[in-house]
């Protein structure tokens, strides 16, 4: 290297010689005659050499930095333009060629611009200024290149105003596809915007979000970073640092710059991927400082430098990293192989680039590969024919075919043979040896229709003037000691998807995940992002999803909310769970005992049914209202306890609106059989004339009965058809449902309650003024108990069930049914079933007589003595009962003055007997 160092400095020279340009004549590059010329530009050398820091004279200067790649794509153009001429397909008409070398300056590139634009066959290169370009005849009817962006887009500008045809097979820049701005613009690859979204797919797919990006500060560079921005964007990747590097070499600042970038890149330690969108020139610097400084990374490589081999071989490139790059879809390009074989046959007068590169061989040839490609691209034309005096010509075979880029070779074959397709529709009906057989325009025309077939598929040009051809996944990978550029996978555009062709290349393409480059740490699933103060998105925090939200992927923005209100989840969890649905089930041991308690009462139903069916004869059975009444009223209860089955179970709609229903109106039913009894009772044992005219009036038991009954069925009914109870869920609880019945209306069910409730209380006021019978008989007196009992129940109830969820609820209605029934029954039925069972000897009529003798003998004492009590208020002189008693035959007779108690008659003795008879007969 030192050596190389040493020629380089030797060779600052410059002298003005066959390489300066003194005449136009000398401007052009390779050229070869013929009936239709074709240009070319291509940037064969990569910098403009200025005696000054800036221009002093409009004077085009020479150039240094021979470009391998560049010149082999000259020589792709020239061995296209010459076996299309060796074939049938133009049919005797002789393509020429003009090509200029560019420099990579976009002046020196204007310069050729113009000399194509000028007349043909005209003495003076000269542009005429006219209105209309439509008859004009330029040098060219059509050009290939250039092979930078912001080159086209300059001389793309000119060539618009004859619409002469420039189909570029390396100018990728998104901006050229605009058909406004460049009408007469194509290109035989795709444009930038499908590359930068296959980096920013490649990119998102491997795992990383937080990148770098260096990129030439040129038109080129500026468009794709700009493109490659929205895709980053679009893709949730974020770009850490940006990076823009002089466009051109001799910039003072260049070095600066690129170590600043360096700098940036090493201080920036959690950005491991860098995207280099820049010249090959510009990449050789960079990497060079990058290895002194023993970075390491992955490099993300655009196209034009992917395939470059004078990077490849840069010593000690393996340091770098890994380097991904995207290349050109590449085609058979065996026959442009075979040409470099034997180009050292072909003459050179018409080649100065053939001719330099013959002279840099015999200049650099006895360094090694790397020394000697260093050593060709850092002379300059001047210096080249200084040292190239005393050197003899040497030729290496293996140099050319080892610098291929295939995917640039292949575009250009394709842009050649795109403008020789589109010449060839043209020619089908004219002359076209003659120049002025058509102009550019019409050869424009010809061009967006026109189809190349290659490797049996076909190529045309969108509507953009681009080719939408695949690329590429290039993988740098070392192989015995040398960097070895393969093929990964392969990029479609149109599906924007990777291709791979085995599963050792998928690995390869996975392996790349194995290095991270994120602002922050992954997210794990359970987790999501929580934005920080940081303005790049990809930075953030990660914290757990809360109750009843999951996240099931990495690096989630947000938290999934599970769906709907079935579903749960626990604090950062990956996954909603399907909540337990409850209710009260039959295996539930609490429902269990409210079903044994209720079989019970069925039970002690049938049972006292059995012993007033067997004693059907009795008193007690008889007092009770007969069988009959005792069978509605057992049948009542029978059905309240069944009504308790119905709150038990999965919820449907039928136990919804059977369970309530059922029980008021059997409730009612119970109630009024029992009012009945009270009102029979008070009417038999009354002995107030006024309330037994009462008594009288409102005891009618049939009618009573059903319409009591009937007035609790029209109100179920209602409720049943306009407010009808419903299953409903309740998610009150959390990670449960509790599948409940929802009563549809409150006010409802409260008038069905409280219609209940007032029945009861008017049994209970006339069960508690009977409440005084004879001790074996008194009904009334245990009713007035059940009544209590029930309205006991029921006021306890209504706050416990208004405080009161979960799938328990049911079973606090189903405790105050059973205890309001089990009240009511055992109070009516098991005091005379423990006469009928216990007292048989108080179970008989002369038993009966007896007792209601005494007791109508009581009441009427107590009626007679209360009668004279209130006499004797109103008397004059007081008096006692034996001043009104005098005993005739055994009899006392009442009198009082002015009255006569039971109209002055003597009560016979068996007055008390003949009363009993009677309020027996009555019950």
């Amino acid at each position: 290297m030192a050596f190389v160092r040493f020629l380089i400095s030797c060779f600052v020279i410059s002298t003005d010689i066959a390489f300066s340009c003194q005449n136009t004549h000398d401007f052009v590059d390779a050229s070869s005659p013929g009936d239709i010329v074709i240009g070319g530009l291509f940037a064969v050398h990569s910098v403009m050499l200025h005696p000054e820091e800036y221009p002093i004279k409009p004077v085009i200067q020479n150039c240094a930095g021979f470009e391998i790649q560049i010149f082999l794509q000259t020589l792709a153009m020239i061995h296209a333009i010459e076996t299309i001429n060796n074939s049938t397909l133009l049919s005797g008409v002789t393509l020429g060629y003009e090509i200029y070398d560019t420099c990579a300056e976009v002046t020196k590139a204007m310069a050729s611009a113009l000399r194509f634009l000028s007349k043909f066959n005209s003495s003076e290169d000269v542009v005429e200024f006219k209105c209309n370009y439509s008859d004009n005849v330029p040098r060219i009817k059509a050009v290939v290149g250039a092979s930078y962006s912001e080159v086209s887009m300059a001389v793309s500008r000119l060539f618009a105003l004859q619409l002469i045809p420039q189909v570029s097979p390396a100018s990728s820049a998104e901006i050229l596809s605009d058909k406004i701005r460049f009408p007469s613009f194509f290109r035989t690859i795709p444009s930038d915007f499908h590359q930068t979204r296959a980096m920013a797919h490649l990119i998102c797919e491997s795992g990383w979000n937080w990148i770098g990006v260096i990129a030439t500060d040129d038109d080129n560079g500026r468009f794709a970073l700009e493109s490659f921005g929205v895709q980053a964007m679009a893709n949730n990747v974020c770009i850490a640092f940006k990076e823009m590097l002089p466009a051109y070499l001799s910039d003072n600042t260049f070095h600066t710059k690129v170590d600043h970038a360096i700098e940036k890149i090493v201080k920036e330690n959690r950005v491991n991927v860098i995207v280099v969108f820049m010249r090959q020139f510009h990449v050789l610097r960079l990497f060079r400082k990058a290895i002194e400084r023993n970075v390491n990374k992955i490099w993300i490589a655009s196209n034009n430098w992917s395939t470059a081999v004078k990077i490849s071989t840069i010593p000690n490139i393996r340091q770098l990293g890994t380097i991904v790059g995207f290349g050109f879809k590449s085609g058979d390009i065996s026959t442009f192989q075979d040409f470099l074989r034997n180009l050292h046959e072909k003459p050179t007068g018409n080649n100065k680039f053939l001719r330099e590169y013959i002279m840099l061989l015999s200049v650099c040839a006895h360094l090694e590969y790397h020394d000697f490609q260093t050593c060709i691209s850092n002379q300059s034309q001047d210096d080249l024919l200084q040292n190239v005096a005393n050197k003899h010509q040497i030729w290496r075979d293996d140099f050319l075919n080892a610098n291929i880029e295939p995917g640039f070779i292949h575009s250009t074959i394709l842009a050649v043979y795109a403008i020789v397709h589109a010449i060839k529709g043209q020619c089908k009906d004219r002359n076209c040896k003659d120049p002025s057989a058509f102009a550019p325009w019409e050869l424009l025309e010809e061009l967006k229709k026109v189809t190349v077939t290659d490797d049996d598929k076909e190529n045309k040009f969108d509507s953009n003037g681009d080719m939408i051809t695949s690329y590429d996944v290039l993988l740098w990978k070392e192989v015995d000691g040398h960097m070895k550029i393969t093929t990964m996978a392969e990029y479609d555009p149109e599906k924007d998807d990777f291709i791979f062709e085995d599963e050792e290349k998928k690995k390869e393409f996975l392996d790349l995940k194995k290095v991270q480059s994120t602002c922050s740490q992954h997210c794990k699933p359970g987790q999501m992002k929580k934005v920080t103060e940081s303005p790049h998105t990809c930075c953030y925090e990660c914290v757990y999803c809360p109750e009843n939200h999951y996240s099931n992927q990495t690096d989630m923005d947000y938290c999934y909310q599970c769906n709907n209100k079935t579903y749960w989840a626990p604090i950062n969890s990956t996954t909603c769970y399907r909540k337990t649905i409850h209710f009260l089930a039959w295996t539930d041991w609490f429902a269990i005992f409210l079903l044994l308690l209720s079989a019970f009462g069925v039970a002690l139903v049938l049972s006292i049914s059995v012993i007033f069916s067997k004693n059907l004869n009795t008193p007690v059975v008889k007092a009770s209202g007969g069988l009959t009444v005792c069978y509605i009223i057992l049948f009542s209860h029978f059905l309240i306890f069944v009504s308790t089955v119905f709150f038990i179970g999965e919820p449907t709609e039928i136990k919804c609106k059977t369970r309530q229903a059922l029980f008021g109106i059997s409730f009612t039913l119970c109630i009024s059989c029992i009012l009945i009894k009270s009102l029979k009772i008070l009417l038999a044992f009354s002995f107030d004339p006024k309330l037994q005219n009462f008594l009288k009036c409102i005891y009618k038991p049939v009618p009573t009965v059903v319409t009591c009954t009937g007035i609790q069925v029209i109100i179920c009914t209602f409720w049943l058809i306009f407010t009808t109870p419903f299953v409903t869920q309740n998610f009150s609880i959390p990670r449960t449902i509790i599948l409940e019945c929802n009563e549809g209306s409150i006010v409802a069910f409260g008038i069905m309650l409280g219609y209940i409730a007032a029945l009861a209380f008017i049994c209970f006021i006339f069960a508690f003024k009977g409440r005084k019978l004879p001790e074996n008989y008194n009904e009334a007196k245990f009713i007035t108990f059940g009544m209590l009992i029930y309205f006991i129940a029921w006021i306890v109830f209504i706050p416990v069930y208004a405080n009161t969820f979960g799938k328990y609820l049911p079973a606090v209605e189903i405790i105050v049914v059973l205890i309001s029934n089990y009240g009511i029954l055992c109070c009516t039925f098991l005091p005379k079933c423990y006469i009928i069972i216990y007292k048989q000897e108080t179970n008989t009529k002369s038993a009966f007589l007896k007792m209601i003798y005494t007791y109508s003998s009581k009441s009427a004492s107590s009626v007679a003595v209360s009668q004279i009590s209130l006499d004797s208020k109103s008397s004059s002189s007081r008096a006692t009962v034996s001043d009104y008693c005098k005993s005739e035959n055994g009899n006392c007779r009442f009198q009082v003055p002015g009255q006569r108690l039971i109209k002055g008659k003597v009560l016979p003795k068996d007055t008390a007997r003949t009363m009993a008879r009677k309020r027996l007969s009555s019950i």
